[in-house]
């Protein structure tokens, strides 16, 4: 059986189709924010190669399928910000200025960390990139001769996190203003993240799609500067 499903080039698919249908089942179930689809989906995916001792790579091979559809996905949350235009024309100067804030704080936090915890220079590149989309992440980190293999795991990381915990940090903060609860979960926590947005509500999602794009920018512009901190 593992043989056949080594061979198989729709394993990955099938795999990754499964364990997240699975997992909207679990969610539903039991309203758990704990259970979402998205950690559920990634356990059930490592149990499954583990128990079948399948590579990783045989895996990957397979869902890269899905991993192609990331960009257009991405290019989608345009959509809804269309939708929400009129709201960005009156909040545009906060959204911006809220979104440079988080980034550099994201930058500055990581650099103090970093320095606290005596971290070297090629592992500190390597997490600046945290909080943006793959794509940007990985070429500023190829950029900046960091591990592409840390900002890979950083990345979904932060986005997991953010895609967990957004509702109860904003609680928690007394963050009720739809266009900040977005700014603030697309800034941190990227395309996870703004997927919980999009739950939340039409403005949130549309905000934090624009979000990603902006922070995105800023983090190219700012991580080469805050790169030669240490």
């Amino acid at each position: 059986m593992s043989a056949f499903l080594v061979n198989s080039v729709y394993f990955g698919v099938f795999l990754t189709l499964v364990s997240y249908a699975v997992g909207i089942a679990v969610n539903r179930k039991t309203h758990f924010f704990l259970f979402s689809p998205l950690i559920v989906s990634i356990v059930l995916c490592i149990a499954a190669l583990m128990a079948l001792k399948i590579p990783y790579e045989i895996y990957a091979s397979g869902a890269n399928f899905i991993s192609c559809l990331l960009t257009p996905a991405t290019v989608c949350l345009a959509i809804p910000l269309y939708e929400q235009v009129e709201k960005l024309k009156e909040n545009w100067l906060a959204v911006l200025a809220g979104i440079l804030c988080g980034v550099a704080v994201n930058l500055l936090l990581i650099f103090l960390l970093c320095l606290a915890f005596g971290i070297g220079h090629t592992e500190y590149v390597s997490l600046l990139g945290k909080s943006i989309t793959t794509a940007i992440a990985l070429g500023i980190t190829e950029e900046l001769h960091g591990i592409v293999p840390v900002i890979v795991v950083m990345v979904v990381l932060t986005g997991n996190l953010g895609n967990l915990f957004a509702v109860q940090i904003c609680r928690v903060f007394r963050i009720t203003d739809p266009v900040a609860k977005g700014v603030a979960i697309g800034t941190s926590s990227h395309a996870l993240g703004t997927s919980k947005a999009v739950e939340i509500g039409e403005v949130e999602g549309a905000m934090s799609g624009l979000s990603i794009g902006i922070a995105g920018i800023l983090t190219v512009i700012l991580a080469p500067v805050f790169a030669g901190l240490i």
